[in-house]
């Protein structure tokens, strides 16, 4: 039936109240588009913390705003990582087979003494670190390289000189003469990184350019003896951030798009297990680098184990066991490396090391990072357990001349 039909008093009340339904229905429908006074949209400001944002623009949320924080944290930073690309000259030598004289004197004397040379080519990754061209990367990526090319993310490139190179901390300094407006890399801090922080790697892995992953910290302070890098004094920052071969030297960013480390090692046998230098470490390096173009390591001489009583048991029931070893917590000492400071200070091979200065020693991770914070020549008192005595030993500490 129509409104129209009806008697006018009638007709009155039926759009009175449809009046009043279609109100509630418009009252509604608002609701449902204006945000709730109860639960305001959020909005990032300038004094919002950089974890907060990072919080609001997760990789879950990104697609919502128009860019995320990685995109930020990679803006803030891109134009200051570099490729570094090497080439190396060897010759190779005749296998000695060939150079034994009986088998000369059937072949004669014609064969040649060399083989013909060889081009070695090398990827790697690095950020500036200053305006006037200086390079931070990884000493691996440009050791023995007769040729170094950099090249910024606009297309240039320019040839790199390496002002020095630190095979300890797998570090080195590269010169490129490129004006002095080059964009700089802003460096954090490692110490203030976090499990769980996010991490970011940019650099060139297998020749992609400009490549960014995306993953967290997984854990710090992971010793380089863990990793399986036993001739490198360093404890790495651990990430799950995608790191391949052409990664080294790039950076390892946080949410801000501050370099906290240098992307150096990966697991071959897994994934999402890669490792990169603090950048705390790295900046005291690379300033001794440009300086002196080189560091001067102090060591003892030992090659060494951390020893636990369950350990030294196990080793004593051993029938076949060639000594016997202190049951005590400290550092176990496999070999001492002729005419070292160990050697002239009386170490002997079977020694545990459970005392340096009067600090207990338990790791030999800790061992490792007094001797590296003493100074060239200092003398450090070293107690040892040596069977059932105690030995007190004066090991005066020399420069590391060949870390391997």
């Amino acid at each position: 039936m129509r409104i129209s039909k009806l008697p006018s008093s009638v007709r009155q009340f039926c759009t009175h109240v449809l009046a009043i339904a279609l109100g509630v229905m418009l009252t509604v429908s608002s609701l449902q588009v204006l945000p709730s006074q109860a639960e305001p949209a959020p909005t990032t400001t300038a004094s919002d913390a950089p974890e907060l944002i990072a919080q609001r623009q997760s990789p879950a949320n990104a697609a919502i705003g128009s860019s995320s924080f990685v995109t930020a944290a990679v803006n803030r930073v891109g134009t200051a990582v570099v490729r570094i690309d090497t080439e190396r000259t060897i010759t190779r030598r005749v296998d000695p087979f060939f150079e034994d004289p009986l088998f000369r004197r059937f072949f004669g004397e014609g064969l040649p003494q060399q083989m013909p040379s060889e081009q070695l080519r090398g990827l790697g990754s690095g950020f500036i670190i200053d305006k006037s061209g200086l390079v931070l990367t990884n000493a691996h990526v440009v050791d023995k390289a007769d040729k170094v090319t950099v090249r910024l993310k606009d297309g240039r490139t320019f040839e790199g000189k390496v002002q020095g190179i630190d095979e300890v901390t797998d570090l080195a300094v590269v010169k490129i003469n490129a004006g002095n407006d080059l964009p700089v890399a802003p460096l954090g801090s490692s110490n203030n990184v976090q499990v769980g922080d996010w991490a970011i790697a940019v650099g060139n892995p297998l020749g992609f350019d400009n490549t960014v992953t995306l993953g967290i910290v997984s854990t710090l302070k992971r010793s380089s003896a863990q990793v399986g890098i036993i001739d490198k004094r360093l404890e790495f920052i651990q990430t799950d951030a995608a790191i391949n071969p052409g990664n080294s030297g790039g950076p390892l960013l946080n949410g801000r798009g501050e370099v906290i480390g240098i992307n150096t090692a990966i697991r071959p046998d897994a994934m999402g297990i890669g490792f990169a230098i603090p950048i705390d470490k790295a900046k005291v390096i690379a300033t001794q680098l440009q300086r002196d173009g080189k560091v001067a390591h102090p060591y003892l001489g030992v090659q060494m184990l951390t020893l636990t009583p369950q350990l030294a048991k196990q080793n004593n029931t051993d029938p076949n066991s060639p000594i016997q070893i202190p049951e005590v917590n400290g550092v176990l000492v496999m070999r001492v490396i002729p005419n070292s400071p160990a050697a002239t200070a009386g170490m002997r091979r079977g020694d545990v090391i459970v005392q340096i200065d009067g600090r207990p020693i338990t790791t030999a991770e800790q061992l490792q990072n007094i001797v590296e914070d003493s100074r060239l020549g200092q003398t450090l008192q070293v107690k040892v357990q040596r069977g059932n005595q105690t030995q007190q030993l004066s090991v005066r500490t020399a420069e590391l001349q060949n870390a391997s």
